[in-house]
């Protein structure tokens, strides 16, 4: 497996990915992928033999994105990091994607930052992405209700 930083011509892959994870992730358009590659602070992608098998958004807080998530953290904390959204390709589940991914955004903020955060969906729920978490040392510190109530998430936290 390999990392790197996304590059321009890896986008409609890692979208199409993206798409394929919706309900867990939200279905977002080029554009809105594009702005991720521009602004934050962590994108990279994880490949397995040259095919895309994962992706994570990484963000700081101070960015103009009106994730209601993303916004309760700057809300609630003085300084984080947030996994915007991770997606793992169904092929390349169980190898150790989404951990290599978390392992190398950690190493980036350790020290730095006392906290990453996320959130998982608790309806529709995502049973395997909240034990995932709670496997790797997060713990829940709220829940919110977005999308005027159609959604509603765990939000975590890990300390670094």
């Amino acid at each position: 497996m390999q990392l790197s930083v996304v590059t321009a011509a890896d986008l409609e892959h890692v979208l199409a990915l993206n798409e394929a994870a919706v309900p867990h992730v939200n279905s977002i358009d080029l554009e809105q992928m594009r702005w991720f590659a521009d602004n934050a602070f962590y994108f990279k992608i994880a490949t397995i033999d040259e095919h895309l098998a994962g992706f994570l958004i990484g963000l700081r807080p101070g960015l103009d994105y009106r994730s209601e998530n993303y916004r309760w953290f700057c809300d609630n904390y003085a300084d984080f990091a947030y996994v915007d959204r991770v997606a793992v390709d169904e092929a390349a589940r169980r190898f150790g994607v989404a951990s290599a991914l978390y392992e190398d955004f950690a190493t980036l903020l350790k020290g730095v930052v006392p906290y990453m955060t996320c959130e998982v969906n608790l309806m529709p729920p995502n049973e395997s992405s909240m034990r995932y978490h709670e496997q790797h040392g997060f713990r829940q510190v709220a829940t919110q209700e977005t999308e005027g109530g159609s959604k509603k998430v765990a939000l975590l936290e890990k300390k670094l």
